[in-house]
């Protein structure tokens, strides 16, 4: 297996023409090369220059797009100065708490299982500094022509109101950022109802028999396509009122539950793959639209 690395990344040729490159705080991104040019999904942190790691990787010119606007998927648009994002994350990206380099820094140094490089002395330094970019819109249906394949784009609301997936039916991937995962976190502003999340899952549920496996953003494995159903089963539970609801903290310090009582890994003790974080009044589509009124 082909691997590259420097002080800040590790890039895995996971298919060919796909490389999967793990940042400091165990996020991931993919570099999807075609004939004409190549597709950077996502872009980590912002801890070490990814633009220019990325040059070790293609000669081809590169296109930035975006699954959602988290601190930890949107680092290299810093970096790059354009990128692809749906309309409804990009004020999340711009948000202090997703565009500040301290914020970042914080991110990049949680000690995390899923990555194998991480730096003891990261500092300010080595965090791509904020500047101005320029935001092209990316919709559901939309499609991305690499020349001699194509990336089709998914909309998956529930993680963001602008969560996208990007689907290679020539490679039968997907890649599914942080919309379908093992820990789907729910519970924090930004996120949509349980009710509206299940919506989406329905709407990824149609492009069942394109894809075999995901790619997501965190944790170097494949996720077998099956999750998504158990995701469905699990928003039918917590809706029903008939989930675990076990207690937690969510990562803007608020109560949150999770759907099932769960393992250290977070996968649900009640079986299959997919476990849900969420907050007690964003479970509803009327719970969201009351919230923004206030």
């Amino acid at each position: 297996m082909n691997i590259i690395s420097n002080k800040f990344f590790e890039a895995m040729e996971v298919r060919t023409g796909i490389w999967q490159i793990l940042g400091q705080g165990g996020e991931q991104c993919y570099l999807v090369e075609g004939k004409e040019k190549a597709i950077l999904i996502d872009g980590l942190v912002g801890a070490g220059s990814l633009k220019a790691f990325i040059r070790e990787l293609t000669d081809l010119p590169v296109t930035l797009i975006l699954t959602h606007g988290h601190l930890d998927h949107t680092g290299a648009a810093w970096e790059y100065g354009t990128c692809y994002i749906h309309p409804d994350d990009i004020g999340l990206m711009y948000s202090k708490r997703h565009s500040d380099p301290n914020n970042r820094l914080e991110f990049a140094r949680m000690k995390s299982p899923l990555t194998t490089h991480q730096l003891e002395t990261l500092s300010l330094d080595d965090i791509v500094p904020v500047k101005p970019v320029i935001t092209y819109p990316l919709y559901d249906g939309d499609v991305i022509s690499l020349g001699d394949k194509e990336l089709e784009v998914i909309g998956v609301p529930g993680h963001t109101f602008g969560t996208l997936v990007f689907l290679d039916r020539k490679e039968r991937v997907l890649f599914s950022g942080d919309a379908c995962n093992i820990n789907t976190l729910l519970g924090m502003e930004g996120c949509t109802s349980i009710e509206q999340y299940l919506e989406s899952l329905h709407h990824l549920k149609e492009f069942d028999d394109a894809y075999d496996v995901m790619y997501g953003g965190h944790g170097r494995n494949t996720v077998d396509r099956s999750i998504v159903d158990d995701a469905i089963a699990m928003c039918e539970r917590i809706l029903a009122g008939t989930d675990d609801a076990e207690p937690a903290i969510s990562m803007d310090g608020t109560e949150v539950f999770y759907g099932s009582c769960h393992n250290p890994d977070y996968t649900p003790a009640c079986g299959g793959l997919a476990n849900i974080q969420y907050s007690k009044d964003r479970i509803y589509k009327k719970d969201i639209c009351r919230k923004q009124r206030i």
